[in-house]
């Protein structure tokens, strides 16, 4: 199978040393719960797109600083790519903001929450369990970092994990579309590092929550697991 990941942020340059860029982070996690999956990366936020949606067999969209509000040239492409990807039909997860993508470019709406930043490692409960959710768990941990959050789903959406700080921390729309709030690829070190940037930004009660997080362990292969057994699945039916 060939994933297409696409983009939509770099590392800062000040923390690339110790962390490497997105690429390296998800090649990472992905080669750790999967060998055999071939990966394409696009810097979608660089402006590079695969030339059709059937050049790889599914597609996975990052994080990112920006909103998928912001009104630039590559966050209008990457809206319409999506839709594209919809219509026909074809696997696609989308982390952080491609998971808030994917409410945007179906009908729902994300907006800056007044809970403020969502930081640290975040417990959150399952609400229905999938096929393609093996190992079971109930819970899982993950490393957050956003801002904005879903606020109204696209229609015919279900949700699959959430809690009270993120309601749609996991959404399903259809057989093939799979938003996720939160960071598998991300480790607890980098959240470190990232939060420690934004310092000035962050709230102080959503910064002291978010660090003393921290300790927790994550499931972050078990998710990426996840991710990828739905990608398989979704595009086997096809």
């Amino acid at each position: 199978m060939k994933i297409g990941v696409l983009l939509c942020d770099h590392v800062q340059v000040a923390l690339q040393a110790e962390f490497g860029d997105y690429i390296d982070m998800f090649a990472q996690v992905i080669t750790q719960c999967d060998r055999d999956i071939v990966v394409q990366f696009f810097s979608v936020i660089d402006g590079d797109f695969p030339e059709s949606i059937d050049v790889c067999d599914a597609y996975i969209a990052s994080g990112s600083k920006a909103s998928v509000n912001d009104d630039l040239p590559w966050v209008n492409a990457l809206e319409r790519f999506v839709w594209q990807l919809f219509l026909a039909n074809k696997p696609f997860v989308g982390i952080c903001f491609g998971h808030q993508m994917i409410a945007k470019a179906l009908g729902g709406e994300v907006r800056y929450s007044d809970k403020g930043w969502g930081i640290g490692v975040a417990k959150t409960a399952v609400h229905t369990h999938k096929q393609w959710m093996l190992p079971k768990q109930s819970q899982v941990k993950l490393v957050v970092s956003h801002q904005e959050q879903v606020c109204q789903l696209p229609p015919e959406t279900e949700v699959i994990l959430g809690n009270n700080f993120c309601p749609y921390a996991m959404i399903q729309v259809g057989d093939n579309f799979l938003g996720l709030q939160g960071h598998p690829e991300f480790s607890r070190a980098y959240c470190y590092a990232l939060m420690h940037s934004r310092k000035d930004i962050i709230a102080k009660k959503n910064f002291d929550l978010g660090l003393n997080s921290l300790p927790l362990s994550v499931d972050d292969q078990l998710v990426m697991s996840w991710l990828l057994n739905f990608l398989k699945r979704s595009a086997d039916v096809r």
